[in-house]
């Protein structure tokens, strides 16, 4: 996002005096986290991270020019033929049943190994060692003020490739996580660390019951955040009513708008049709670093 009137120091931590780290997520896909991100990212000089590594699509919006691309390793199992005797004690200790042991002969399945590397330590004639194994990639733009992951097709495991993404995370800029939907451990690996949260939903009741889980969630990790309600109508205020029975700060309200809509079909956020929703969002980014 480009500067406009609003330094990165303007949204630095108020007690730590370090830039923030905001992640924003959604107990469920389709509510508009990646608007709220993208937009968040749009309206002061920032670090944009797609943490939605299995379909990221910030991109569409904020239009970087992709310089760097950095593939994303994890360790497997490699088995040595001549060292293995086929005595089954690697396949034992894997509880994802990544290794299998047929006629005393070991199998691998790097597809289902979630790197622990309990294989190689049980194994009693050393004969299981690591190897590297691509499963995504971390795409970037010259500045590093774009940074997303995209986990290849096919793979199972995500959360490798979102501990690389934030290995990228600078310290200089405010830091907005565009988030995974849900509550899975992709979702706790992307939101554990970062200093404030928003949770985006939407006035449904799938909104509102995922909004639970994402409370649930959030405040389990001690994490500050507030509500963003997005497609928001005059008569159901079941979201606003959960939130003021349970102390939760709603931070805004995005109302259903056929404009919004139309202008999100063609890659246009709502801050770069006019100045009314910029403002709004440089409000939003304040009321994060200033009461939650």
């Amino acid at each position: 996002g480009e500067d406009r009137n609003n330094g990165p120091c303007a949204f630095r931590d108020g007690r730590t005096g370090a830039a923030m780290k905001i992640a924003v997520l959604s107990g469920k896909g389709g509510t508009g986290k990646t608007t709220v991100a993208a937009s968040l990212a749009s309206v002061v000089k920032s670090q944009y991270v797609d943490c939605d590594v299995e379909e990221p699509n910030g991109a569409l919006f904020l239009k970087p020019r992709i310089t760097g691309v950095t593939p994303v390793e994890v360790p497997v199992p490699h088995v040595d033929a001549s060292r293995c005797d086929g005595c089954g004690r690697c396949a034992e200790v894997c509880q994802f049943h990544a290794l299998s042991v047929v006629k005393g002969q070991v199998l691998a399945f790097p597809e289902l190994c979630h790197h622990c590397g309990a294989c190689v330590i049980a194994c009693p004639r050393e004969a299981v060692s690591e190897t590297n194994r691509e499963i995504g990639v971390i795409e970037t733009d010259g500045a590093d003020l774009f940074v997303q992951g995209r986990l290849h097709i096919g793979e199972p495991v995500s959360v490798p490739v979102i501990r690389a993404l934030k290995k990228r995370m600078r310290e200089d800029v405010p830091v907005i996580l565009d988030c995974p939907p849900g509550s899975s451990c992709t979702v706790v690996a992307a939101v554990r660390d970062c200093d404030r949260c928003v949770l985006v939903t939407e006035p449904t009741p799938f909104g509102l019951h995922d909004l639970k889980i994402a409370v649930e969630l959030v405040r389990g990790l001690c994490i500050p955040f507030g509500v963003v309600v997005n497609k928001a109508m005059a008569g159901d205020q079941r979201v606003q009513e959960y939130c003021a029975e349970n102390g939760i700060t709603v931070l805004m309200e995005i109302p259903f708008s056929r404009e919004i809509a139309e202008g999100y079909s063609r890659g246009v956020l709502p801050v770069h049709a006019g100045d009314e929703w910029r403002d709004r969002f440089v409000s939003l980014l304040q009321s994060i670093g200033g009461t939650l």
